[in-house]
């Protein structure tokens, strides 16, 4: 086959000007089907992108930050329910009439692409793609400022014109006792020349029972300094060359983006024929933005937090608006309601949830950490936590939903129970008392046999073949017996009653899995299985032995490889911040303590390294609250010390613990979050009574700063009265003894 690119139909050829691609109006490509069925079954009935995120679907948030970034031109690739997507266009304004928006929206509609390959050589069939163009999945959030990653690609383009693409990486390391990163994806393995950051290797289905990866001694021999990166997120946010579009049409067998495209590309490159291809792929990494793919339920969970916490800041529920919905406003504790919610006086909402238009809760409803969407019915003495209930969904009295997701329609039935990790599709019915087992699936439509491939099209075709998915009338039953014909759910008794639909079977991993890609936290006894089996036994092998296990193999003796290590402890640092945002969201502190301590072993670090990031983390969650809420700085900080204080003392055991935590707070008000800085003074007698510093470890730190040069004396001074109160109730102390 050849892979020459061609020169015609798809845009501009590789000889062209880099100044007339630079003036050519910024475009993009967004995918409206991800080609995968991990959404199963509620894409059967809704593509991807449709589906509601924090009350907004999913491709709002993709389309409005194209458009916040400067593309002026869209084209939205259409597939599975493209007559769905197209009308969502329409409504929401972006096609159709003339409308108030700086970026032109065009439908591409294919019912023949069964991949992402598939629909970029349609898009090159059309020959609508003028100039370098952003690629992106209609299931992205992000915030980022493409403005350097555009000028970046660029400037290659100049010099080489052979750089067909720059993807957007971001730093996410993988857990160790899971192997994936929050998002619930598997760790991903990078080659990257540091000098200038050309991808060298890509490989996301790496071996990680090994703890090494094998990596072509060419790449080697021609790259004699490289990094060897297994703690970078693929955010799916390409800038592309309209060479990418010839290269899809000269290469069929390409399909997936990674796996076959990019990981086409990088091993051709490294070939003897690198003289025909010689295209190369380049990163750009992004640390302070925001970006992140949704791939599976987890990765839902996560940026719908990640959303309500407003790291993806302005696309945020009190800024980012959708069709005719009223006005969704922010209080406290990150708290989001519609102004026409009716709330019952008895009825608590707590913590990071949002309520949508029209919903009314009644007495002594509990809700903490969940979404709520519009026109919902939630009757007495319900308790929603960590769940996702989507529009006009009825839950009866007395109800619990744990963690999971329920789709438009859905009627649970008084007194039921949805254990965590369910998804309940849309309309399901679920009968009085009946308690829906963890990690079930449900649906009204039966499960289609065709799933052989994460590459197969999300379409909902029911007519092509039906699993022997069971209706049922008791969860509680093993044996799932058919429905009954008899409507009245509401008058059967627990045990004998049932829900209206089918049980879908996880086809990959079954129940056993399930836990990896839910929209449930981690259960804490599979976090315990998995650090036991984690750890090393003195005879088996040492903690030092884990640390050098080989990271390369196939390597010369000659060649100087250099796993270039950025700071780790910023890293380090970063990971447990994103480890105790999922604290807040409801996560046991149990389960945070075993997560920080396999981060802990993962980077070879101490508990006093531990006790600083920690304790940034939370100075963290103050501070964001108290911006949020334009709310009292040193009272968020108070509240947040208090609710936290045990969990800090968890690794403040020695006075060398304790002053790790005054030193980051030092460095935390001298650099970046000055906001601290005048209330240090205030605070510090808040650490002291609350135990989180003692008396030992102030004076020590005032001690230590005797002789330091006055600029590092600033704080000491501030708080000169308080450690003098130390110092006398000290020496009175001593006195009485």
């Amino acid at each position: 086959m050849s892979k020459k690119s061609r020169g015609g139909g798809g845009g501009a050829a590789a000889g062209e000007d880099p100044e007339d691609l630079s003036r050519s109006p910024l475009q993009a490509v967004l995918l409206a089907d991800s080609f995968t069925l991990k959404f199963r079954p509620i894409t059967l009935e809704r593509p991807k992108v449709l589906l509601p995120l924090v009350n907004v679907p999913m491709i709002e948030y993709t389309l409005s930050w194209l458009e916040s970034a400067g593309v002026e031109e869209c084209f939205v690739f259409c597939c599975a329910h493209a007559q769905q997507v197209k009308e969502h266009l329409g409504k929401a304004g972006w096609t159709g009439k003339p409308a108030a928006r700086e970026m032109t929206v065009t439908a591409v509609e294919s019912h023949d692409a069964i991949s992402a390959g598939d629909a970029l050589r349609v898009m090159y069939g059309r020959g609508v793609i003028h100039g370098d163009f952003v690629l992106i999945s209609g299931d992205t959030i992000s915030n980022m400022n493409l403005k350097d990653a555009l000028q970046e690609h660029k400037d290659r383009r100049k010099k080489d014109p052979l750089a067909v693409m720059t993807m957007v990486i971001k730093h996410s390391k993988p857990s160790i006792l899971t192997n994936q990163t929050r998002l619930g994806n598997d760790e991903i393995v990078m080659a990257i020349d540091p000098e200038t950051t050309e991808l060298l290797y890509y490989e996301d289905r790496a071996d990680v029972s090994n703890l090494y990866v094998t990596i072509d001694k060419d790449i080697l021999a021609s790259n004699p300094t490289l990094q060897l990166r297994n703690n970078m997120e693929d955010c799916y946010i390409d800038i592309c060359s309209p060479e990418v579009l010839s290269l899809f049409t000269d290469n069929f067998d390409y399909q997936h983006l990674r796996r076959h495209f990019v990981k086409g590309l990088l091993v051709d490159d490294a070939s003897p024929f690198t003289s025909i291809m010689g295209y190369k792929i380049y990163t750009h990494e992004i640390r302070s933005s925001y970006a992140a793919r949704i791939d599976n339920f987890r990765s839902y969970d996560t940026v719908s937090k990640d959303i309500i916490q407003r790291w993806t800041y302005p696309m945020v529920p009190d800024v980012l608006s959708f069709g005719d919905r009223q006005e969704i406003k922010l209080h406290r504790q990150g708290i989001y309601k519609a102004s026409d919610v009716t709330l019952s006086h008895s009825a608590q909402i707590g913590a990071n949830s949002v309520v949508g238009n029209g919903t009314n809760v009644g007495e002594n409803c509990k809700v903490s950490n969940s979404v709520i969407g519009r026109g919902c019915n939630i009757g007495k003495n319900v308790l929603i936590h960590g769940s996702y209930i989507w529009d006009n969904v009825i839950i009866e009295d007395g109800c619990k939903v744990s963690n999971s997701l329920v789709c438009d329609g859905v009627h649970l039935r008084a007194g039921a129970i949805v254990e965590p990790g369910c998804i309940l599709s849309f309309k399901v019915e679920v009968g009085k008392n009946v308690v829906v087992p963890a990690y079930s699936k449900v649906a009204l439509l039966p499960q289609p046999s065709n799933e052989d491939s994460d590459e197969e099209l999300e379409y909902a075709d029911t007519n092509s073949g039906v699993t022997d998915s069971p209706p049922f009338s008791s969860m509680r039953s093993a044996d799932h017996p058919t429905v009954s014909d008899d409507d009245d759910l509401e008058a059967s008794e627990t045990g004998t009653c049932g829900v209206v639909g089918y049980i879908w079977e996880n086809v990959d991993t079954g129940v056993q899995e399930e836990w990896r890609q839910s929209v449930a936290p981690i259960p804490k006894d599979k976090l315990e299985e998995l650090q036991h089996a984690a750890s090393f036994d003195d005879d088996d092998g040492s903690e030092d032995d884990f640390k050098n296990r080989p990271t390369v193999l196939d390597q010369d003796d000659d060649s100087d490889v250099s796993a270039v290590e950025d700071d780790d402890y910023s890293k380090f640092e970063k990971e447990v911040e994103e480890t105790f945002q999922r604290a807040l969201d409801g996560i046991h502190q149990d389960n945070l303590i075993l997560e920080i301590n396999a981060l802990r072993l993962s980077y070879s670090l101490q508990h006093a390294d531990c006790a600083g990031a920690l304790f940034h983390s939370v100075m963290r969650s103050a501070l964001v609250a108290a911006q949020s809420t334009n709310g009292n700085l040193l009272k968020t900080t108070a509240e947040a010390l208090g609710k936290w204080k045990d969990l800090l003392r968890n690794y403040t055991k020695s006075v060398d613990e304790e002053m790790e935590i005054l030193l980051k707070f030092e460095e935390m008000c001298q650099e970046n979050t000055k906001e601290f800085s005048p209330l240090f003074s205030k605070i510090l007698p808040y650490l002291y009574d609350k135990e989180v510093v003692s008396e030992d470890a102030i004076l020590r730190w005032a001690e230590e700063k005797e002789n330091a040069d006055e600029s590092d004396k600033v704080f000491v001074k501030q708080s000169e009265a308080f450690i003098q109160w130390l110092k006398e109730a000290e020496e009175e102390d001593e006195e009485e003894e």
